[in-house]
């Protein structure tokens, strides 16, 4: 694996060699985007695949490794499908589940996850199981029940229409029975290993009023410390009781602008149309890889080398939403890596970029107050300029999204103002224009 040397210890010290004068002018400021999530947010989301943790017993070794997960700034831990696999069929996809009750043994045992989750806990950490409620496995018990499941004219149970999985049977949610025994299953969990929630796969592949219903009676089991995560775009989920919708749109304008195909204006309006309509107290989540992705191509290569990868997490987690990390991103692992099978990780490959990222998630974590009011984004070439209003304080971020030095004018707001270097801590009068290295970030708080 190529390794890096920190941007504390390298680039952070160099802004005051890249400053230089000239005339101040407006640098074209976007409109003020007023936040409708709850100000502040303090959410960061660990996504755990258990194949990239150990061969066996991966829910112990997850366990062994949450005080690194939490140094990440980690407070909802997200567990990919622990459940029994189906084999008939089967192309060894965790997202192809057997027995709703039923634990991947290769995993650990129902005692295993009541301890990892009751460890979570003491560290203050939520614990997610990803529920799949569209399909089944062709040999999960429940396809007994042939009303159950969707059929087409020849009265055949078949696979979810026009999304190529063969190996799953598409649930038929006309059918009372069946919404009941799914009900019951996600309750199970609950009541079981007292998990705080779930992460829906394909959620709007499910009807609207399931999830009202079933996220209903969750709540009367974990009332308000339910969490709900929905793997989907439409904003309709909100409604349906989710917490936290996917950011679906950012992602491909991300990686556009960080190729050089996009403006980063129009990654600032993709962001600003994902959060139309999210009511207060709810959040867009943001990312810049998850175990699909990856499993085509790792961040680093998305965004065309380590630092790219590091200045693409921060652009995407500083402009509003929830971060998520994948298991593996922490440590930049450079190969595209699939979920379908084992790939363990050796935690100790790349502690560069594991000790930045702590960094990185500690400022975050200390800035929830600045990121809470109104978004501010500014037209500078191709670096990300933006400005977290909050009072008399402020947040701003500069990301350069391009692998060469780019000397930039300081939004003319901006110019002036005194702020802390949030990583490093040196405080300095922002200069007229400065110059920043491929792929470098700052992140400032106006004094």
């Amino acid at each position: 694996m190529i390794k890096f040397r920190t941007y504390i210890q390298v680039i952070l010290p160099a802004l005051l060699l890249h400053l230089f004068t000239g005339c101040s002018s407006n640098s074209g400021s976007e409109p003020d985007v007023p936040l409708p999530a709850e100000a502040g947010n303090e959410m960061v989301i660990y996504e755990a695949n258990p194949k990239v943790f150990a061969r066996t017993n991966a829910l112990n070794a997850i366990s062994a490794r949450l005080d690194e997960i939490q140094n990440l700034g980690v407070n909802v831990l997200w567990l990919m499908p622990v459940y029994e696999q189906g084999m008939k069929n089967a192309i060894d996809s965790p997202y192809c589940i057997k027995d709703y009750k039923k634990l991947n043994a290769d995993y650990g045992t129902l005692d295993d996850l009541k301890s990892l989750v009751a460890k979570a806990h003491g560290k203050g950490i939520r614990v997610l199981l990803d529920w799949v409620a569209n399909h089944t496995s062709w040999d999960n018990a429940w396809i007994q029940n042939k009303s159950w499941y969707t059929q087409d004219a020849g009265g055949n149970i078949i696979s979810p229409e026009g999304m190529g999985w063969a190996d799953v049977a598409d649930l038929n949610y006309g059918d009372a029975d069946m919404r009941s025994a799914m009900i019951e299953a996600m309750k199970y969990w609950v009541e079981t290993t007292d998990i705080d929630g779930y992460r829906c796969d394909y959620a709007e592949g499910v009807p609207d009023d399931f999830w009202k219903q079933a996220i209903k009676e969750l709540k009367v089991i974990k009332g308000d410390d339910l969490l709900m995560l929905a793997e989907g775009g439409k904003a309709a989920l909100y409604a349906d009781g989710f917490d936290i919708v996917y950011g679906w749109s950012l992602i491909p304008k991300l990686q556009e602008v960080f190729a050089g195909k996009a403006a980063l204006s129009a990654l600032y309006e993709v962001h600003r149309q994902e959060y139309q309509g999210v009511p207060a107290g709810k959040q867009r989540l943001r990312y810049t890889t998850n175990h699909d992705l990856a499993s085509e191509s790792s961040p680093l290569q998305a965004y065309k080398n380590e630092r790219g990868a590091m200045a693409a997490f921060v652009l995407a987690g500083m402009l509003d939403g929830v971060p998520l990390i994948y298991s593996s991103q922490e440590i930049a692992y450079p190969q595209p890596l699939s979920f379908f099978g084992y790939q363990v990780m050796d935690w100790n490959s790349n502690p560069a970029c594991l000790n930045e990222y702590k960094q990185l998630m500690k400022v975050y974590k200390a800035s929830a107050a600045l990121r809470g009011g109104t978004l501010k984004t500014y037209e500078t070439g191709k670096v990300a300029s933006l400005y977290h209003a909050a009072g008399e304080k402020g947040l701003f971020v500069m990301v350069n999204t391009s692998n060469e030095a780019q000397t930039v004018k300081v939004p003319i707001e901006r110019t002036g103002d005194r702020v802390k270097n949030l990583l490093n801590g040196e405080v300095t009068t922002l200069p007229t224009a400065l110059t920043l290295e491929a792929y470098q970030y700052f992140i400032w708080e106006k004094q």
